[in-house]
Formats: structure tokens, sequence, C-alpha cells
């Protein structure tokens, strides 16, 4: 990733709190929030991988198409999932994301990991921008709480929140806004 070593050091930590907190959130008694949760844990250690200063390491180039391969891999899981679920289709942005950036930083010759150098194809990257920001800006009014009911049963467990699977996917959709800006 380009741009400062200090805000790539927090992008790494953002994402892998987000991918462990996502692995405490397969342990749901829901089998689609599971699944989900796998996905996006599988997104952040990803994000965060990616994110790692090229100053403190550098990927070998074998790296970038083993990434494409497994979130290639993972786009087409959110293709398949997306048949019967809709909500499936930003899994499929995300991971087609993954897959865009990583096989720029493998076609980018390897001067280009260490400073500001369009890696992507503009049009592509500024479509994925506008896509993640707004996915952000929907994301955070979300957030926003809700009145209470007066019902309700005991308190959910950690992976039943939907609250911090919201804000899972904020954070995530900030990282990847953070990533695309340093393309």
């Amino acid at each position: 990733m380009h741009g400062p070593v200090s805000i790539a050091w927090l992008l790494v930590a953002l994402c892998a709190l987000t991918g462990a907190y996502c692995l405490l959130r397969m342990r749901s008694g829901v089998e689609e929030q599971r699944r989900a949760a796998g996905g996006e844990a599988l997104m952040g250690f990803g994000m965060a991988a990616m994110a790692v200063p090229a100053a403190a390491f550098t990927p070998p180039r074998w790296a970038w198409p083993v990434y494409a391969a497994v979130f290639g891999a993972a786009a087409l899981r959110a293709l398949w999932a997306a048949r019967g679920a809709p909500h499936h289709l930003h899994h499929l942005v995300g991971s087609a994301a993954m897959v865009y950036m990583a096989v720029a930083m493998a076609a980018a010759p390897p001067a280009a990991h260490h400073g500001h150098g369009g890696t992507g194809v503009p049009l592509l990257t500024g479509a994925l921008l506008l896509y993640f920001t707004g996915y952000v800006l929907l994301s955070g009014a979300r957030l926003v709480p809700a009145p209470a009911s007066a019902g309700g049963g005991g308190p959910a467990a950690w992976g039943d929140r939907p609250e911090l699977a919201r804000a899972c996917r904020l954070s995530m959709g900030i990282g990847m806004v953070a990533m695309l800006l340093a393309m």
C-alpha cells in the first residue's frame, strides 16, 4: 500500500481487528450469519495483509496472483450466493475489488510498490471509490440508533448483534476506500 507508514499500520490494525471480530461472529447460531462472517473475516485479514507497508514487508511477486485467486474464488462464491440473497452482491463487489487491487499490484513494476504510482485503471478505481464511499455513508447512517422497543428477549450473543456486524462492515468499507485512494 502507498502512503504514510503510520496510516498503513492503522489500516492494518483496523482490518485485522475487524477480521478477528468476524471470526467471533462465526460462532453465531444462524447459518447465514456464520457464512457472511466467514467471508468478511477473509476480507478483513486479506485487507490487513495487503495494507502492510512495503517498508516493513514486500510480498514476493507470486503472492499477488495468489491473492487474486483466493479473492476470485470468494467472488465466485458470492456470485453463487447472490442468486438467493441479493445482499451478497456487496461481497461480490468487495471480492472483485480485492482481485483488482491484487492484479494491479502484480502488474506494477517493483519500484511502484514503494511510492505513489498509479497502479490501477483510473476509471475502475474511481467507480470502486464511488461505490465504497456510498456504502460507507449508507452504513454509517444505518448505525444511528433506533428507538428501543418495549419487548425483547435477553441479550444477544456476540455473533448475533446486528449493530456490531454493521460496524464491522463499515470499518471494512472505510478500509477499502483508504486502500483504493492509495492506489
